[in-house]
């Protein structure tokens, strides 16, 4: 398996983060336009809150991204104002070295379709010290998704009406995954989870 070494710049933009710098430096920031906000929270272990958002700290975690899918993956980073930032594509069957730190969110997506993926079988990965490696797979999609994500890949977006299937499908066809409102759903169910005081 080939392990792919985190650019110097990458390491410097998480590190300036953990700081206090929210933003990636300029040069960064030319490469990864800016995203809408997305879900945001504010503790190692997020609780109660309007949405979910990376912890600023400065201990460090170095973890091993294991891309064990056959899908190219997006790592994608929640910042200190919950919104996404993309880091580069992890090849199949491929790991990177990130350097992260305690509190900072990830979740992984197909860097194609934008399908969410599980990382160690869950959604959404929190670094910690003691965590070293963050194995990513396919989840198990039902058949349902699996159709709509082939016709999504066979099919352009301004011809989904033209398909000569039940009408409830053209909206779900036309809900395409999304990375914002994924966090905004995670978070409201970790809320949920907190009120209803169930131990997570």
């Amino acid at each position: 398996r080939r392990r792919q070494q985190t650019s110097p710049e990458l390491v410097e933009w998480h590190s300036a983060c953990a700081g206090g710098r929210s933003r990636p430096p300029a040069h960064a920031r030319s490469r990864r336009p800016r995203r809408g906000a997305g879900a945001a929270m504010s503790t190692p272990v997020p609780s109660m809150g309007p949405c979910l958002r990376s912890v600023n700290t400065r201990e460090l975690s170095e973890v091993v991204f294991n891309n064990r899918s056959p899908r190219s993956v997006l790592p994608v980073w929640v910042d200190f104002e919950g919104k996404p930032r993309h880091y580069p594509v992890l090849q199949p069957r491929t790991g990177r070295v990130m350097h992260s730190y305690r509190g900072h969110l990830w979740l992984f997506r197909d860097a194609g379709t934008n399908d969410g993926l599980l990382v160690n079988q869950q959604e959404l990965f929190i670094a910690a010290p003691n965590v070293n490696k963050a194995d990513i797979t396919l989840p198990v999609f039902t058949l349902k998704e699996r159709c709509l994500q082939v016709v999504r890949s066979l099919v352009k977006p301004v011809d989904y009406r033209k398909l000569d299937i039940v009408r409830s499908l053209y909206e779900e066809l036309e809900d395409h995954p999304d990375v914002k409102k994924d966090l905004q759903r995670l978070s409201l169910e970790r809320s949920e989870t907190l009120r209803n005081g169930i131990p997570e």
